[in-house]
């Protein structure tokens, strides 16, 4: 009887931690990116950065491009916007636009 209960217990505990396991693998696949042309000038302009911009709920990766002035941002949309990130880095001092990303060349096929 003692057996049986605890074979019951043990399954019970590993449904419940494949359950949990499978919210976080579907939580984290959810993530999306966005670059932003930032009116940065300086290494200290990019540190501000590199230091407050991770501090925002749902960012994920951050990853500044000084000579290019160009801030990229991996984040969870479920938990932050486009718009929230980039008043983070306006409410730093900075301009802040949003890079317009190329939409791929449509092939024309000749007949």
């Amino acid at each position: 009887m003692k057996s049986k209960f605890t074979t019951l217990f043990i399954l019970l505990l590993l449904s419940v931690s494949l359950k949990a396991q499978h919210k976080i693998d579907s939580n984290n696949k959810a993530q999306e990116k966005v670059t932003f042309i930032v009116g940065m000038h300086c290494e200290a302009c990019k540190a501000r950065i590199e230091k407050a911009v991770p501090l925002e709920k749902g960012v994920k990766d951050l990853q500044v491009d000084l000579e290019k002035k160009e801030v990229t941002v991996i984040y969870k949309p479920n938990k932050t916007t486009v718009e929230k990130l980039k008043k983070a880095i306006e409410e730093l001092g900075y301009t802040c636009k949003q890079k317009e990303v190329p939409l791929p060349e449509a092939s024309s096929a000749t007949n």
